[in-house]
């Protein structure tokens, strides 16, 4: 990170795109790291982009820590889920149907994504929205998975030398449009039908592999 000076534009896109990432993070439970981290690249380097969005991501878990632990499925303590998108297409699972084997393997799946990409969602994601158990608890499971997640990246990239604590600042900056952001997303959670939720899970993870897809091979 050479430095803190940005154009409006930049800081202006940057604000955008932490409210939209937080928004759909509140409706949906995910997301926020797979929409930010592309727009703040345009401006950072990949690794400084993804450390300061795990600063986004332990700043709002923080701040509902209560709410989340409150919430969650006890699955999540060994950072769960199965991987891929299609997943979610599978029939929908009984509640207490994973075995210690999935959950033990799709953690490493998560912790492997988290410290490649900063985005330990996609193999977590399926594994609770693919199962008939409460929205509020899919949510909290994840989002407290996503918090953990990213205090560990965090901390890896103290080990290793690369993080700038000049982002804590531009976290800082950028957390009011998260704050608000997330609280709107939440608020329209608790309005739409859990199909319709379902549906908007889908379409986050579809549109994120689609564009997974085409930066790969377009």
């Amino acid at each position: 990170m050479m430095g803190l000076e940005y154009s409006l534009v930049q800081v202006a896109a940057a604000l955008l795109a932490a409210f939209g990432s937080a928004f759909v993070r509140g409706l949906t439970g995910f997301g926020m790291a797979i929409l930010i981290v592309p727009v703040l690249a345009l401006a950072l380097s990949p690794v400084d982009a993804v450390l300061l969005t795990n600063f986004l991501s332990v700043f709002i878990g923080l701040s509902e820590i209560r709410r989340l632990l409150r919430g969650a499925e006890k699955s999540a303590w060994a950072i769960i889920a199965l991987s891929a998108f299609l997943a979610i297409l599978l029939p929908r699972r009984e509640a207490l149907e994973h075995h210690p084997a999935t959950t033990g393997g799709v953690g490493v799946l998560s912790g492997l994504m988290t410290g490649y990409a900063g985005m330990p969602g996609p193999p977590v994601v399926p594994y609770y929205v693919g199962r008939d158990i409460p929205r509020e608890m899919a949510k909290a499971s994840m989002l407290l998975i996503f918090t953990c997640a990213s205090s560990v990246g965090l901390a890896s990239g103290t080990a290793l030398g690369v993080l700038d604590w000049r982002l804590a600042l531009l976290a800082l900056l950028l957390f009011p449009a998260v704050l608000f952001g997330n609280w709107l997303g939440n608020r329209a959670s608790g309005s739409i039908e859990d199909r319709t939720w379902r549906i908007w899970v889908g379409a986050v993870l579809g549109g994120a592999a689609l564009a997974a897809l085409w930066k790969a091979f377009g």
